[in-house]
């Protein structure tokens, strides 16, 4: 199930152009068009959840996906560089946009700079 007005459901289906990396049956990979490092992708659900916090039972294939997603793409880095995913849920964490996705960020250390958990 899709949203019309979501901007990530209508790159789903196709109607906003991206550059696509890697397609299943539950996720779409997209290049981040702001990226943040070198490699900076936004795994999105093909179902919108808007996120990780309104999922159920029901999504446990399209959460799945996410992480095999993951796996996939980090077999595809050169070398043996690291890779963060991260996953903003609600406003509040710095969502801006309702539809649960993920990103992908190899080739800068987050942790330079400010950033720390």
């Amino acid at each position: 199930m899709l949203n019309a007005q979501c901007i990530f459901c209508k790159i789903i289906q196709k109607q906003i152009p991206s550059t696509v990396i890697l397609e299943t049956d539950h996720t779409l990979v997209i290049k981040d068009i702001y990226p943040k490092a070198p490699i900076h992708y936004l795994l999105l659900t093909k179902k919108h959840i808007e996120h990780m916090g309104h999922a159920t039972e029901l999504d446990a294939a399209h959460l799945a996906d996410l992480g095999l997603c993951v796996a996939k793409l980090s077999k595809t880095l050169p070398g043996t560089n690291g890779f963060n995913t991260l996953s903003n849920n609600g406003r509040s964490a710095g969502q801006s946009v309702d539809h649960l996705h993920w990103h992908f960020i190899s080739g800068k250390n987050l942790y330079e700079g400010g950033l720390s958990l």
